[in-house]
């Protein structure tokens, strides 16, 4: 989310959880349009998520306390020792992979002790936001106890097939690029109509 009023029409839709991007190279660079106003705006139900790609533990930390922050998701190369130094401080983070047939879910055994949540995208040109799916039958390799967000491409045209996906540690879905008809701005239509499918389905009615 980056626009004011688009956050909060948004978040009258009741998101589960809201993302705030943080990486300046990304078209939905929030910067310091974000006024706490807008922030304490969005109901205590949905949770917060700063979004950030290879950025110094220290700017992190700061925006996170700055805005009390849910969760952090780390979106670039950061590595478990880094994730260790911020989830010390008590911040909680979403890890994010970019997965193709190459990945190595092994990679994720260091990472599993510092985060709360992981989330598996689709290997783009850009660390998120490509609007690109990935064969998601890669995801029965995983095999760890951290849940995960399911992300990458997902939108009207393959939210069923997204929901007929199966699999124990599976958290929710990341919905970005999909709900947009203009870069960085969400459609009320699209996003309504997208929630209430999910919604109505069994696995995600609660």
């Amino acid at each position: 989310m980056k626009y004011p009023q688009n956050i909060e029409e948004i978040a009258l839709l009741k998101p589960n959880y809201m993302g705030f991007i943080f990486y300046e190279k990304s078209a939905r660079f929030i910067g310091n349009q974000l006024s706490k106003a807008t922030f304490q705006s969005i109901p205590t139900s949905t949770k917060k998520v700063a979004v950030f790609v290879n950025e110094s533990a220290e700017n992190i930390e700061e925006i996170y306390q700055m805005y009390h922050f849910d969760f952090i998701q780390l979106h670039g190369h950061e590595t478990p020792e880094f994730c260790k130094k911020l989830n010390n401080k008590g911040i909680n983070i979403i890890k994010a992979f970019a997965v193709n047939e190459d990945f190595d879910f092994t990679i994720l055994d260091d990472f599993e002790a510092y985060c709360e949540l992981f989330l598996f995208d689709a290997k783009g040109i850009n660390f998120g936001g490509n609007g690109q799916s990935f064969d998601w039958n890669l995801l029965q390799k995983y095999h760890l106890n951290t849940p995960f967000f399911l992300s990458g491409g997902i939108g009207l045209e393959n939210i069923q097939a997204a929901l007929n996906f199966k699999h124990p540690l599976l958290f929710g879905l990341d919905l970005n690029s999909r709900l947009e008809l203009n870069t960085a701005i969400k459609s009320v239509e699209i996003t309504e109509q997208i929630f209430k499918t999910i919604r109505t389905n069994e696995q995600y009615s609660s």
